[in-house]
């Protein structure tokens, strides 16, 4: 449609005229004379001002159409009022003149109402000049008519009547092709992925009760009310009583709400104050009401928003009345029902992506690009016209993607993700919030997790009414909450994202915030219960950190140094595979952090099971050390290494190295870490069967620690007493040292090592064929591996080997899977070769009927099995 200022300049002359034409037929009202013409003067009068405030207020093709029909119905009612006089000629002419000019313009509005609803009636910027010629022409030529009346003192009479009836028969066509109010778009052909929430929706509408449905922009939300619009159900319920309104296309004022609603209903009250004079109307019939684009009338921080928000409010406990509301925003009536909108599934999104692409092949590729979408309908359906038109195959699509993002995101046709994201952005609640609200969302956006909700003081302790700002991010559908963090769709993460990170203050204050907080040390013995353990949660957003940062400056050394620590955290609260290893491997051997990150890296490794993978990391930690001269850290690297060679079984190397680590740090006179040595080689000689050397060195150990502040190692030691006496077949012993470790251990919640004394005390039991008892320790292991990927799958190995030895095959077999799918994923692949092994014994087993100590590929659980401490 044309803008304001052009419909309003083709609609100046007709204006003029009718002016003219209302202050002739006034004056010669006023003058007095034959009654009967008095009478058609006044209905010409409040005819010509009704055109004029219909052409003033009313602009494009539906507007014309109602401006003809409210001419027919203004000139019924003025010859209504006269049936007994009989018309001239000249009158007669007049009237014919006016029928014909309405019978064209109706023809020419019927052949753009044939044309594409969208296309004919909301982009018709061609035929802008055609609409204000043909206004200009009617207004001409009721001013003509208009003067004739004028002239003739006997107007109104019997003989007109019939000709306005063939001039109301000659606009019905128009006023009947036109909804009261405004089309609603049809809907969507292509809709998929929606069938629960589209029976939810309708079974509240169904029982009269209002609905909101809530979300961020593109999600859904129109086509869903479309939909429902069109359901056969709501049909029934509400018959022709289902209009639509767009809320964006009217002034944010109760008096064009009201107005806008009492013609869409078709109350036929003009200009109403409140709702008052439209009750009788909406209490007489069950109405089914969508307000689409809500937001633009109901935000809080607009000027108008009480006086509508009341009038809508209001409308909501109407009996007859039911209100469906799609809205970006969360401040809705009260009584609105808010069935939650999720994003598609992957099959809907595959549905409308190659409905559009024209490609039914389905590719991995695509899945993932839809996957990295957030199965976003609008940015999925953007994705796959844009692939479309510019013909992509899938390989290129993925490309632009990686390079362009959220500039992928917009058609040939300038629709883009980017102008439904601005129309929140330019609401007066997101304006209202200040210039540093656009920063904020980048840090939102920058992590994959968002921002815990715990954190934000930590974060922003500059930001005023901080915890308010993000309330109302959410409230906009900006943003949502997800397991305690405040996140956003990916689409609307990659608009919002920072284009240079070390650019944005409070990512950069975010990041200083993260590097501190990964200097705590996550050794128990170190560092306050707890302490640390919030990188179990927050590991992703921490690791996406480092890899953005390490990229934009691999030569910073505090980056480096955050890294390292990074490591180190995980391998005590959460092992697992990480991003960064290739990036410390590749740093150049003189960068002043490689031989901590190596280092961290190696330990890490070995954590998941990979101890040749560790030692080869610590060969090369270890070289660089030395030529250095750094003797802490080849004391602490020597350490590290026996514990790896323990596990390659390689003893006497353990050894000898856990003996020069030993002798370095009593040089260095750091007592903490000479125990940390003693246990390594006690344990050393354990794994090569030497186990009164490794009583000797244990029992040492323990007489040395101070009765505080070394508690975990304390209670390490003993559950290395433990597993030496249960080798010498001294049980009791072993049960008194491990139920020692436990005690110790339980005030402080020590998740690792409460899972090894489980873990060691289920091995101890299932070798004495005490299945229950093992049973039972090794379900308490797990418990406490909930957040170590490697140890739960130890837990669900031995587990498995329980439930083979009680015939429970069935559960075996299942509880090996799970433990097989877990070291493949961790790429432990020693692990995962033992458990291929004994799920074929499994199958032989469940094949034979026949379980026997033969048929156990390891018999007695091995010590190698054991760690006392996480290197």
């Amino acid at each position: 449609m044309a803008s304001t200022s052009q419909q309003s300049k083709g609609s100046d002359g007709v204006l003029r005229k009718l002016d003219m034409a209302i202050q002739f037929l006034t004056a010669a009202k006023d003058a007095g004379g034959f009654a009967p013409a008095q009478i058609a003067l006044g209905a010409a009068c409040a005819l010509l001002n009704m055109i004029r405030d219909t052409i003033s207020n009313k602009q494009g093709f539906v507007g014309l159409g109602l401006y003809c029909a409210r001419v027919c119905k203004a000139l019924d009612r003025g010859l209504n009022a006269n049936k007994s006089v009989e018309l001239d000629d000249s009158t007669l002419q007049a009237i014919g003149q006016l029928k014909t000019t309405i019978d064209e313009i109706q023809k020419k509005v019927e052949e753009m109402g044939k044309k594409s609803v969208v296309r004919g009636f909301l982009n018709a910027k061609n035929e802008k000049d055609a609409i204000a010629g043909w206004r200009q022409e009617l207004g001409e030529v009721l001013q003509v008519f208009q003067t004739e009346l004028a002239v003739n003192t006997h107007v109104m009479v019997a003989g007109t009547y019939k000709n306005v009836l063939a001039i109301q028969e000659g606009a019905h066509s128009v006023q009947a092709s036109t909804p009261l109010g405004e089309l609603p778009p049809p809907a969507p052909k292509a809709f998929f992925g929606r069938d629960e929430l589209i029976e939810e929706v309708v079974g509240h509408l169904e029982k009269l009760e209002s609905i909101a449905l809530i979300g961020a922009g593109g999600i859904g939300k129109t086509s869903i009310a479309l939909t429902v619009l069109e359901d056969d159900r709501i049909k029934a319920r509400f018959g022709d009583n289902r209009r639509f309104i767009r809320c964006e296309q009217f002034l944010a004022s109760r008096v064009h709400f009201l107005t806008r609603l009492s013609k869409v209903i078709g109350a036929g009250v003009d200009n109403p104050e409140d709702l008052v004079p439209l009750r009788p109307f909406l209490s007489s019939k069950e109405t089914l009401i969508i307000f689409d684009n809500a937001e633009s009338i109901l935000d809080p921080q607009g000027p108008n928003h009480k006086e509508i928000y009341a009038v809508v409010d209001e409308l909501c406990q109407f009996k007859t009345v039911c209100l469906c509301i799609t809205s970006r925003m969360t401040t809705v009536p009260r009584y609105c029902k808010r069935p939650r909108i999720p994003t598609l599934s992957m099959e809907a999104a595959r549905e409308i992506f190659y409905g559009i692409y024209g490609n039914g092949e389905q590719s991995d590729i695509i899945d993932n690009l839809l996957q990295r979408l957030d199965f976003h309908a609008l940015s999925i359906t953007l994705l796959a016209t844009t692939a479309s038109d510019n013909v992509w195959d899938h390989d290129r699509l993925a490309k632009e993607w990686d390079e362009r993002r959220a500039q992928v995101l917009r058609t040939d046709h300038d629709e883009s993700l980017a102008a439904t994201i601005e129309l929140s952005l330019t609401s007066p609640t997101f304006r209202k919030l200040g210039p540093d609200a656009h920063d904020l969302l980048g840090v939102v956006a920058f992590f994959p997790q968002g921002v815990g909700e715990k954190n934000l003081d930590w974060f922003f302790p500059t930001i005023f009414s901080r915890a308010n700002i993000f309330d109302k991010f959410c409230a906009l559908s900006l943003t949502h909450r997800s397991n305690g963090f405040i996140t956003m769709l990916a689409p609307l993460r990659d608009y919002f994202r920072p284009q240079d990170p070390k650019a944005s203050p409070f990512l950069c204050a975010t990041k200083d915030h993260y590097f501190t907080r990964l200097s705590v040390n996550p050794d128990p013995d170190h560092s306050r219960s707890g302490e640390t353990e919030w990188i179990v949660q927050e590991d992703v957003n921490v690791e996406h950190l480092l890899d953005v940062f390490t990229s934009i400056d691999a030569g910073a050394v505090n980056v480096w140094d955050a890294c390292g620590n990074f490591l180190h955290h995980l391998r005590w609260h959460k092992a697992r595979q990480i991003t960064l290893g290739t990036k410390i491997k590749d740093l150049p051997d003189s960068h002043p952090s490689k031989a901590k990150c190596l280092l961290t890296l190696a330990q890490l490794s070995g954590a998941m099971g990979n101890h040749a993978g560790c030692k080869h990391l610590l060969l090369h930690a270890l070289a660089l050390e030395l030529e250095r001269g750094n003797d802490f850290g080849v004391a602490e690297t020597l350490q590290c290494l026996s514990y790896a060679n323990q596990h390659l079984g390689m003893y006497k190397e353990a050894i000898q190295q856990a003996k020069e680590a030993l002798e370095i740090f009593k040089q260095l006179g750091d007592m903490r870490e000479q125990l940390n040595c003693l246990q390594s080689l006690a344990r050393s000689f354990l794994f090569d069967s030497r186990l009164d050397a490794a009583e000797e060195t244990v029992s040492r150990n323990i007489e040395l620690l101070p009765e505080k502040g070394h508690e975990l190692h304390l209670s390490q030691s003993h559950r290395l007493l433990g597993e030496i006496y249960r080798r010498k077949g001294e049980m009791e012993k072993a049960v008194y040292h491990f139920k020692t470790a436990l005690t110790i251990a339980s005030p402080f919640d020590w998740q690792g090592q409460l899972f090894w004394i489980h873990y060691e005390m289920a091995v101890m039991f299932y070798n004495e064929g005490e299945y229950n008892d093992a049973n039972a320790h090794i379900e308490q292991a797990k418990s406490h591996a909930a957040h170590d990927a490697y140890n739960l799958g130890r837990g669900m190995k031995i587990q498995a080997r329980i439930w083979y030895r009680q015939h429970r095959l069935n559960d075996a077999r299942s509880e090996a899977l799970r433990a097989l799918g877990t070291f493949e994923r961790l790429g432990a692949a020693a692990d995962a070769g033992r458990c291929q092994h004994f799920l074929q014994t499994i199958e032989q087993a469940m094949e034979s009927e026949l379980i026997s100590s033969e048929s156990d590929p390891d018999g007695e659980l091995p010590g190698h099995d054991i760690i006392f401490y996480p290197c």
